[in-house]
């Protein structure tokens, strides 16, 4: 069946929890309305790898965790299709069992596969493999996420309110719908993670590098927390460890720009097109104004760390980019590309030389939600490497 694409607004469409028992409802239908078509789609793209690339122990485990979340899910999905949707409290608390075991199942899906492609680097080439890997890995944001967002909802809404007790994030502060903060403020997020990644720092070079924020660090708009540390981490991660190899002194600078409203010529009007009445499931009516309208935010980090060489520019958003030749035997999984840094990060291994494998996943995410990433080096002096991300608009409580 045809996978449909996710927009953050279909995440809050039911409004600030607790929600009622018919809105929580419509959460469990809507998240099973979704997940298995995405799961059957991963199934079918690993089928579609070459045979000893599947026959191997790690991608192999990912394909079997896969066939297991469907066929917990299927059950569901077939009574539903029967015309017996989701339309009990005691049902819902089963689903969202369910959902908790999906999450849980596929924790350390990267690195798993990250392991496998690393011992199959001979029967699979890189350009396949970042393929490969970057479908896989746009289409897992949203079945995690589609999950977590309605289990945090699930336990932060009546009768189950209990943040506390839920499987997987659930902030409790207002300014949240499930995983998603409506006033996120970009310059928390970023002194946060500039103080974890001065910590690795620290640890590992003995210098801590300084970090300046200016722009308008007062602004907030509606995202997820969660995405936006994991891109933060990373492009600090590239800039620190940058700005010590090539011992600067000077500050790692973040600019955080707001985009202004949308303008438009007096006399024309802005293309806002009214939600259709045929949206069904997908109808965004708590949300205004559309997505698709909302303005973003731009955050720049500037580091004065020597840019990136030439020969290496190229290869910055592929996976496998090595300094491995063919002929090598399979590194160990302390290798310096990206699919060995992938695979140790889950094992505790150090991921401060981010550069390689950071750059695609941070991309990944931040494109999920129509933003993106671009780089700008110049080599001998420093990098800008410029994060564009797309709010939800302005959500309105439901009455």
């Amino acid at each position: 069946m045809p996978q449909h694409p996710l927009r953050l607004a279909d995440l809050v469409r039911q409004g600030r929890p607790p929600l009622s028992e018919r809105s929580l409802l419509a959460s469990a239908n809507f998240t099973l309305s979704l997940i298995p078509i995405r799961l059957a789609h991963r199934l079918q793209a690993l089928q579609n790898l070459p045979y000893i690339v599947v026959s191997n122990p790690n991608i192999s485990q990912i394909y079997n965790n896969y066939l297991h979340s469907l066929s917990i899910l299927l059950p569901y999905w077939q009574a539903a299709s029967k015309g017996r949707a989701i339309s009990t409290l005691d049902n819902e608390i089963k689903f969202t069992n369910v959902l908790a075991e999906l999450v849980a199942t596929h924790t350390d899906t990267i690195p798993v596969l990250a392991k496998g492609f690393l011992e199959c680097r001979k029967y699979i080439s890189p350009e396949e493999v970042t393929r490969f890997l970057d479908e896989h890995l746009r289409a897992r944001i949203g079945t995690r996420l589609i999950s977590e967002q309605h289990i945090a909802l699930h336990f932060s809404s009546q009768p189950h309110f209990d943040p506390g007790a839920s499987p997987t994030p659930c902030p409790e502060h207002p300014s949240y719908i499930g995983v998603i903060d409506t006033a996120l403020k970009p310059a928390l997020i970023i002194e946060s993670c500039a103080g974890f990644v001065a910590d690795i720092c620290e640890l590992r070079y003995g210098i801590r590098p300084k970090l300046i924020i200016n722009g308008e660090p007062e602004t907030t708009f509606a995202f997820l927390p969660m995405h936006l540390e994991y891109i933060i981490t990373e492009l600090l991660k590239n800039a620190f460890r940058a700005s010590i190899e090539n011992k600067s002194t000077e500050p790692i600078v973040v600019t955080i720009a707001p985009e202004p409203p949308l303008k438009h010529q007096p006399g024309e009007y802005p293309d806002i097109k009214p939600p259709s009445e045929d949206l069904g499931l997908f109808k965004s009516d708590a949300i205004k104004p559309l997505d698709d309208n909302a303005p973003g935010v731009t955050i720049r980090i500037r580091d004065r760390g020597g840019g990136i060489p030439p020969d290496v520019l190229p290869n910055i958003w592929s996976y496998s980019f090595t300094t491995f030749s063919e002929d090598d035997d399979v590194p160990s999984s302390t290798g310096n590309d990206g699919l060995g840094a992938i695979a140790t990060a889950s094992t505790g291994g150090s991921s401060i030389a981010g550069l390689g494998y950071g750059l695609p996943l941070s991309r990944a995410y931040a494109e999920y939600f129509g933003g993106g990433i671009a780089v700008q080096s110049l080599y001998g002096w420093g990098t800008d490497v410029y994060l564009r991300l797309k709010g939800v608009g302005k959500v309105v409580d439901k009455k």
